[in-house]
Formats: C-alpha cells, structure tokens, sequence
C-alpha cells in the first residue's frame, strides 16, 4: 500500500487524543483495563549465570494495543524489507535506582503501568508494530496491520544489576531478560532486579524494522512516558519512496554482493568420521558462535585510528575499530588451520541508505525518507586471502574497508539494489556475506563477520521519566554461522565503546588473547556500578 501514512488518525486527532489522554492516566494505571486485552499467562524458570546463580520469574503477559479504534489495512514490505529473512533482534536497557525528577523513588508497579500506558500511545503512530507479518498469493510476507497488539511480559530477577554477568548475555541475557517473541512483530519485558532495578528490553522482528527504524520507535515510546518531553518526527510508512524504477537498472556489481536463494547449493549437513559414524559440520565445540560484551577506551579507538589512518587518509573510528577486528579473525583462522595459505576472510559492514535516497535540492527541512521506518541496509564486504590480511599493515586493511564502504554509500547504489530485487522477485535474495563459499575446499578455515555501526544507538534518550539507563546494548545472537559485531556508544557518553560481540568461541579467545587491551570484558566498574 503506497502512500500510507504515518497514522490513521488526522493531526487535529493527536492533540485531542493527548489530552484524552492525560485525563485517562490516572483510571488507566489502576485498573490497566482500558488499553489492555485480557490475555494473561503465568509462567515459571530458573536460569544460572556464569558466576552468580539466580532465578527469573515470569508473571503476567498482557497484550497492550493502540486504545483507538485502527482501520485494518496491509502494508507490503519494500524491496529492501525483502532481503531480510524472518529473524529476531533484542534490545535491552538497564535502569538502577530509578527515580523522578523530583528524586521520588519509583516502585516496579508504578514503572510497569508508565510504560505500558506510552507504550499503547505509541503504537498510535507506530501502528506497524502492532501488527503481524503474513504471506501473500506468492508467498511474501507483508504487514497486516490490524492492531493485535504487543505482548508485554512482566518478570522478576532474583539478582542485582552489579552482580550481573554482562560480559557474557548468553548466560544472562539470551531468553531470560530480553523476550523471546512468540507472536506479532514486537514483544516487550519488563523485568525487576533484587536491587529494586529494572530491566526494560524488546523483541523486533528484523524484516519489519532496521536498527534505525527500532530507535525512533523506542526514542518516541521514551519521550511518550515523560509528558513534557517534545515528540520526535512521526514514522514515515511511504513504500512509494523505495519504489523501483521503470525500466529497471542493475549494476552488475550487486550479483556479487547478492544472490537469489534459489541459487545457493544446498549446505553440506554432515561430515563422515572414523568408523563410518556422521555428525553434523557445526558440531564441533570451537566453531560455535557465542555472544560477549567489551568495554573499548576512547584511547584505544584514538591509537587504532591513528595507525590506520598513517596510509594518507584519515580512517574514521569505525574503519579502523573493523580493520583491526578483521586482522584478528583472519589470523585466529591461520592458527587454527595450520597457516593454511588459501582460507578466505571476509567482512562485511552494514550502511544506512537514508541520507544517501534523500532528495539533493538543499532543503533543510525534514524529508520523508529521514524518519522512513522499514529496512534501508546494504550490506558491503570485502574478501581476502586470510594470509594477505593478517600480513599487511592496518593501513592497508583499513583503506580496503574503505573503498567497499565507499562503493555502497551512494544513491545510485540503493536504487541498484531495489531493482535488483524487483528483476527476481518472488525469489528471495540475501547477501552473500551470510552465504557459504563455493567449495568444500574453499570454506575450510575460512571466517566471516559483519559488522554494524551502533553509534546512533540513542542509549541517552533512553529516559522514561526515571532517569537515563547505566546500560544498553543490542542482542543479536541471529542464528547463522556469519559473525556480527555491534560497537555502541557507553552511556557515559565520554567517548567509549560498549561492543556486542557473536563469533565463533575460537574467535573469541583469540581476540582477548592477543589484544586485551583493547577488548576488555564488560563489567560493572565501567559503567560506574561499584
């Protein structure tokens, strides 16, 4: 559906509605009946951390939808929604002593009824969110948006936030705080630390929403819960802004970057051992990817981007925090696979296509595609011998990242990819990053990771009338057996990095073994907690 907008309900419609809304607050926070379906579970578990033991309880699961009336529609996914198959991304935010701007401590009940009453608010405007995702005659998915609402659990940790193993989020954070959703687009937790605490996190489902889209939602539900804070721009839902053109024009450049699923041979499933025996190629221990969590100094990003940057050109931070990350990889794979000279290393990094398909007349106001809510990613990357990228110098790998960046950070770049997948639709494309090599001989040793800039993740805005979180940070534990690296601002906002790290677990000893200084295991003291 082109040209839908960003809410069903006409401006003069949001005043009235605030002011309707203010009023209801009050009845709302008692009795949670008026914007919440009467869907209730109650469930149970215990979890154990690497280091403290502790016990999640999970209570009630109430279904929170947009209180007014919402016209049933659907809503197709763009083309750039397309590239994405169906996975899940979670997003937390933890929150200690939280208190009013008055210094009037706040209790869990009071926190869980704030939330959920912006919450409701505002998927007013983001309805999308409220929806579901269905297949059409040709078996794409696409939105229907019919407000069916947002699960949202209300849980309880028996644990404080300083003795919370953050370093490692498959132990404390995967299925025990950030929800897994079983249902819809979006799902939410809200769960309650011994300490008094609070953990708010969320569940999105990626082929709705980008990291971009996730935080103007999450930044509008933010500024929703503190009624004096402005709004931000609505969400745009105009698919006609990613429509593709006529004729259609491709590089031919993006068949190396992409590919058409139907095209991929089927994956080897298992490998025959001694005695006739199989077990499945990922089985083995090493290659598993694990998720960790790294406090970087703003010295150290300051070092890496002054000696990639000693080739001429200044790299940016990014750049070189990738260069140097993809010189560790390459060499983890040498040393695991005996100095083996043809094993490949590649690295992807994902670009933002918004300021790159906003209009170029020199307008300063707001455009459409600036609050667009969808997917608009390419995902560049570069492919070496695993030997030339440890053996040349950061500069060199630096400069290489940059010209593949470089490549797909252009308006005509965007509009290749939407008529690439507007010449193979229905099939279904993905980038050939997440993809195996060719040859059995060719993947041996071979690693790859994608790394995706988190340094507009808007852990400051994050306040929902309590105060700022002392932490937030990605989960993106996807599934594949392609690495992914998320490097976000620290909440201290002095220049550091919070770094969302899932490689393989070989990968990862590497890592800290050979640059401790830089990767530092996430913990309490960083963030100011002890």
């Amino acid at each position: 559906m082109d040209g839908v907008k960003s809410s069903s309900i006409p401006p003069f419609g949001h005043i009235i509605y605030r002011l309707v809304f203010k009023l209801i607050t009050f009845h709302l926070l008692r009795s949670r009946s008026l914007l919440i379906s009467p869907f209730i579970e109650n469930e149970m578990g215990a979890v154990a951390g690497a280091g403290r033991e502790f016990m999640v309880k999970l209570g009630k699961t109430e279904v929170v939808a947009a209180p007014l009336p919402m016209q049933e529609h659907w809503l197709p996914l763009s083309n750039l929604d397309l590239l994405l198959p169906p996975l899940d991304v979670g997003v937390f935010f933890c929150y200690i002593n939280p208190t009013t701007p008055t210094s009037q401590r706040l209790e869990y009940g009071s926190m869980v009824g704030i939330l959920k009453v912006a919450l409701a608010q505002a998927l007013v405007s983001y309805y999308a969110l409220a929806g579901e995702v269905v297949k059409n005659s040709v078996s794409e998915p696409e939105l229907l948006c019919n407000n069916r609402g947002v699960d949202f659990i209300e849980a309880f940790a028996d644990i404080e936030l300083c003795h919370l193993n953050l370093y490692n989020p498959d132990e404390t954070i995967e299925g025990k705080l950030v929800p897994t959703k079983k249902r819809g687009v979006l799902a939410v937790q809200a769960t309650e630390l011994k300490c008094g605490g609070i953990v708010v996190a969320c569940t999105f489902d990626h082929r709705i929403a980008d990291a971009t889209s996730a935080n103007m939602f999450m930044v509008f539900w933010a500024e929703t819960a503190r009624s004096d804070a402005p709004f931000s721009l609505p969400p745009c839902f105009r698919r006609s802004l990613l429509n593709p053109r006529r004729p259609l024009c491709i590089d031919p450049s993006l068949d190396r970057m992409y590919v058409p699923i139907s095209a991929l041979p089927p994956p080897p499933q298992h490998k025959q051992q001694a005695g006739g025996e199989f077990e499945p190629t990922t089985s083995r221990e090493d290659d598993r990817l694990v998720s960790r969590m790294y406090y970087v100094t703003a010295t150290q990003l300051s070092e890496l981007q002054q000696s990639a940057s000693s080739n001429g050109g200044k790299r940016s931070k990014l750049e070189s925090f990738s260069a140097f990350l993809w010189k560790m990889v390459a060499e983890s794979s040498l040393v695991a696979n005996n100095e083996d000279n043809k094993a490949i290393s590649r690295m992807g990094i994902v670009v933002d296509g918004r300021c790159r398909l906003m209009s170029q007349d020199g307008d300063d106001k707001p455009t459409p595609m600036a609050s667009y809510f969808g997917n608009v990613l390419s995902i560049p990357f570069g492919e070496k011998r695993a030997r030339e990228v440890v053996e040349k110098p950061l500069s060199w790998v630096a400069e290489a990242v940059h010209d593949f960046v470089e490549s797909a950070a252009t308006r005509e770049h965007f509009l290749d990819l939407i008529d690439w997948v507007e010449g193979h639709r229905p099939a279904p494309g993905v980038t050939r990053i997440y993809c195996k090599l060719g040859s059995e001989e060719e993947q041996e040793g071979s690693t790859a990771f994608v790394v995706s800039s988190g340094q507009r993740f808007p852990v400051a805005k994050m306040d929902f009338g309590w105060g700022k979180p002392v932490l937030g940070s990605y989960h993106f534990p996807w599934g594949g057996e392609t690495g992914y690296v998320m490097p976000m601002p620290s909440p201290l906002s002095n220049g550091d990095w919070v770094v969302y790290l899932h490689l393989s677990r070989s990968q990862v000893a590497f890592v800290e073994s050979k640059a401790p200084t830089v990767f530092r295991p996430l913990n309490p003291h960083y963030l100011h907690l002890l």
